[in-house]
């Protein structure tokens, strides 16, 4: 549904994209993830031909965006940067004004879209007087027009309040679940994103740095937790044996390259040490994030 081969996105001499490449399979949710100005939005801008690559190659749904635009972006509805409505029209005749602006499209089928995105009952009140999470919704109401079979999604989520959120999460799931669609969203809440995407990929300064699916970035080996009645003169025989490498907040291990947990448990009873717990702490999309991002700092000073 996506392929991005070797692109790269330079203004004025500064490079936004540097030679990023990934795919996006139909039924995925892709998580586009990064700090601001890591070329998240530039990505989602040449996938759009909004922006216009400065070498590489961008495909949506098996067509050049650049040679063949309107193909490329037939079957695509999209959430980019702030949605714009004219306020002092209801919610529903904004969609039919905005429909035009693509395709035809039947009253029944905004019907249709406005009872997705649960503005039932409110699609005759003038924009101006919804919320921003009714206007989210309506934003979405718009990418869903044209029937689309992929969505790419800028921040969804991006200044709703706790409930919104959730709203969001679960109408984006069930648009997943029951239309098939394949989604690509760029978020900063990473929560969000460990709840959502089946494959992520990490960008900073404009580089990728990482994909991979959300399952591995939970099953990778993160931290060991370990609560005995000494940890600190436990951990100092751990690392003097080489068995742990590092210690965190007086209750987390680093296990050594080729060890186990029970070779940890093993070592401290020999030495007297009672185990009161030792077990696998899984890692969430938030350490891993933070982690990398990290260590690519570190790496660059």
């Amino acid at each position: 549904m996506i392929e991005l081969r070797n692109v790269i996105k330079k203004f004025s001499g500064r490079t936004a994209v540097d030679d990023l490449s990934f795919t996006v399979s139909p039924g995925e949710i892709f998580g586009l993830l990064g700090h601001n100005g890591a070329g998240k939005s530039t990505a989602i801008g040449m996938m759009l031909g909004q922006v216009w690559p400065t070498a590489g190659e961008v495909k949506i749904c098996g067509h050049d965006v650049q040679s063949d635009r309107r193909n490329a972006l037939m079957q695509v509805g999209a959430i980019f940067e702030t949605p714009a409505f004219y306020d002092y029209l209801s919610g529903a005749r904004n969609l039919e004004i905005l429909s035009t602006y693509t395709a035809p499209t039947s009253a029944a089928r905004i019907r249709e879209v406005i009872e997705w995105v649960g503005l039932t009952g409110r699609e005759q009140s003038k924009v101006r007087t919804y919320s921003h999470g009714m206007r989210s919704r309506l934003a979405l109401a718009q990418a869903l027009l044209p029937k689309p079979e992929l969505l790419i999604l800028d921040e969804p989520s991006d200044g709703l309040d706790p409930e919104g959120i959730h709203e969001m999460r679960q109408t984006i799931l069930r648009l997943r679940r029951e239309l098939g669609l394949t989604i690509l969203l760029s978020s900063h809440l990473l929560n969000e994103v460990e709840q959502l995407c089946t494959r992520i990929a990490v960008l900073q300064n404009g580089k990728k740095v990482f994909e991979g699916s959300v399952a591995d970035v939970k099953a990778a080996r993160g931290k060991v937790a370990l609560k005995t009645s000494d940890f600190t003169i436990a951990t100092k025989l751990l690392r003097e044996r080489g068995l742990i490498t590092a210690t965190a907040e007086e209750k987390f291990i680093t296990l050594a390259e080729n060890h186990s947990t029970a070779e940890i448990t093993q070592a401290m009873v020999s030495a007297g040490f009672a185990v009161d717990g030792i077990w696998q702490s899984e890692q969430t999309v938030e350490d891993f994030y933070l982690g990398l991002v990290n260590r690519q700092r570190e790496e660059k000073k």
